[in-house]
């Protein structure tokens, strides 16, 4: 009974935290939107962001839908092996596991890592040796020549990214399955026509320009807040990766409670 206060104080410090988070983040969010007026300032910078953040990532994107379509085509005929089911349905479930969930969470995940680390190390060195600051005494905004072009970068590009994975990976299932498991590829196809929906497609770009949102932000915010030299220059960058990454899980439990269940009752 005596260790139950401080297991109570250590709940309480979790939960103020995290609130701590999301009501700075939130506060944050609204600057980079006023910012976002500034036009003159980041558009400019727009198309360089985009190529950095967007096509740069292209490769690892596609490197992961490989292996997730390959995977996900062997777990479907495992699953489906011994059932009284036809066997093409290995098309349903690849086509909708990966357009729906896959293809942008697990790619919403890496650009966590690879686009998150790079924006927080490049801004947070800014930060720490002052260029920042530089721009706000040629009275420039921070927040609207570093963080708008990175944000929208992100909300545009991590949808193409998403797209180009479902495309990779449902490719790669039909392949698996008809190299590796005998299956015709008339029945994989009929597979993936028979329950397809445009909403399928939809709801995947969506979560993806979420994600590519909410990275960006958690990135830009951990490197503009860095301190104490390559020390906190790391510290930043391992932030804005751990937070991108809990925001991608957040925003796929969130559309799926308010968008997928409802379209489900």
């Amino acid at each position: 009974m005596s260790e139950t206060p401080g297991v109570l104080e250590l709940i309480g410090a979790s939960v103020q935290t995290s609130l701590e988070t999301v009501g700075v983040s939130a506060q944050f969010g609204v600057q980079v939107a006023r910012a976002a007026a500034d036009v003159r300032t980041w558009f400019a910078e727009l198309p360089g962001q985009m190529r950095l953040l967007g096509v740069e990532s292209m490769p690892i994107a596609a490197f992961i839908a490989l292996f997730t379509g390959i995977v996900i085509a062997l777990l479907a005929s495992y699953s489906l092996t011994g059932a009284a089911v036809p066997m093409y349905l290995i098309g349903t479930s690849a086509e909708k596991a990966i357009t729906m969930e896959l293809a942008p969470v697990l790619t919403g995940l890496a650009l966590a890592g690879r686009v998150g680390a790079n924006i927080a190390a490049e801004l947070g060195t800014m930060r720490v040796t002052e260029q920042v600051d530089a721009l706000e005494t040629l009275a420039y905004d921070p927040k609207a020549y570093l963080v708008v072009p990175r944000v929208l970068a992100g909300t545009l590009t991590f949808p193409i990214i998403v797209g180009l994975a479902m495309v990779i990976g449902v490719v790669a299932a039909w392949i698996a399955s008809v190299q590796l498991l005998d299956l015709a590829t008339a029945d994989f196809v009929k597979g993936v026509r028979l329950y397809f929906q445009v909403f399928d497609v939809e709801y995947g770009i969506v979560k993806g320009a979420s994600f590519g949102l909410a990275v960006t932000l958690a990135a830009c915010r951990s490197g503009l807040s860095a301190q104490g030299g390559a020390a906190g220059v790391g510290q930043a960058a391992t932030r804005a990766v751990v937070e991108g990454a809990v925001w991608v899980l957040v925003l796929d439990a969130f559309w799926a409670l308010t968008w997928l269940l409802g379209r489900a009752r």
